[in-house]
């Protein structure tokens, strides 16, 4: 997938997920915004009431798209299902798409009406979608080849080249104008670094080198920077995942069992959808 169907897939996903939301507040506005007193006596109650045919579909379709996007996405990544056909970062946009719309359905399901353990599934839910937010901003930090897979680290570093011997070798540079270059890649995270790098574009300017040469040594400064800034940035990302997961997965798992608890509930009181 290219970067214009990839944008188009993401700005459908979106899209959706806006729409679906605009015409559920516009078409139950009437309802929902009425006060919970009151609405007993709406005409549309029996519709829009969270055990009546509108309501329950909703609680019913959210609760389905949340299920098919979490077996989905953790049938991917653990056991390789339609690894040929996908790539795990597409399904993960998709598992966020239906664990967002999800919720939403699930929010006017309840009819803006929490209390008991509804309530605690509620904000629990809210707690895996605002998590899930941020797994997916620390997921795109986390460096990948282009199949979508996590580079580890000895693989970052096994891309790395010794620079002074190619500098010394390839180019014949002097040892302080190759110290120059050391200390500037060490410095990835230094805020002069810019001015490192561009000090060094008027130490390579001065030499007898041929501009040519002068450009692959950029060139090699600038990937050895890249490197090295993705080597940290995965150390970082891999520390954030990690209690990443103790804020996701517990309140993924909550939710899951008041759901369970909810629907059995539901059911043993009589309460059915269309079956």
């Amino acid at each position: 997938m290219n970067k214009q169907l990839h944008r188009a897939y993401i700005t459908t996903l979106v899209l959706i997920v806006v729409v679906a939301t605009a015409y559920l507040a516009y078409f139950g506005y009437g309802y929902y915004s009425t006060p919970l007193e009151e609405r007993f006596y709406h005409p549309q109650h029996k519709w829009f009431k969270p055990s009546g045919l509108f309501g329950q579909g909703l609680g019913v379709i959210g609760t389905l798209l949340i299920l098919i996007g979490v077996v989905l996405y953790i049938a991917r990544k653990r056991y390789n299902f339609m690894a040929r056909v996908i790539r795990l970062k597409y399904l993960l946009e998709f598992h966020i798409f239906l664990c967002t719309l999800g919720p939403i359905l699930i929010l006017f399901h309840t009819a803006f009406k929490f209390g008991g353990i509804v309530s605690v599934a509620f904000w629990s839910m809210v707690a895996v979608v605002a998590s899930g937010v941020a797994g997916r901003f620390i997921y795109n930090q986390i460096p990948r080849t282009i199949e979508g897979r996590a580079l580890s680290l000895s693989e970052l570093q096994g891309m790395k080249t010794d620079l002074a011997v190619i500098l010394h070798q390839q180019f014949n540079l002097e040892s302080n104008t190759i110290d120059i270059v050391t200390n500037l890649i060490d410095a990835e995270n230094d805020t002069d670094t810019k001015k490192k790098y561009g000090y060094l574009k008027k130490i390579l300017g001065r030499g007898d080198l041929p501009r040519h040469h002068r450009k692959e040594i950029l060139g090699i400064v600038r990937k050895e920077l890249t490197l090295s800034r993705r080597i940290a940035r995965l150390q970082r990302m891999q520390q954030l995942f990690k209690y990443w997961h103790v804020a996701h997965m517990p309140f993924a798992l909550i939710m899951l069992i008041v759901v369970i608890i909810h629907i059995g509930v539901t059911v043993t009181m009589g309460y059915k959808w269309i079956f």
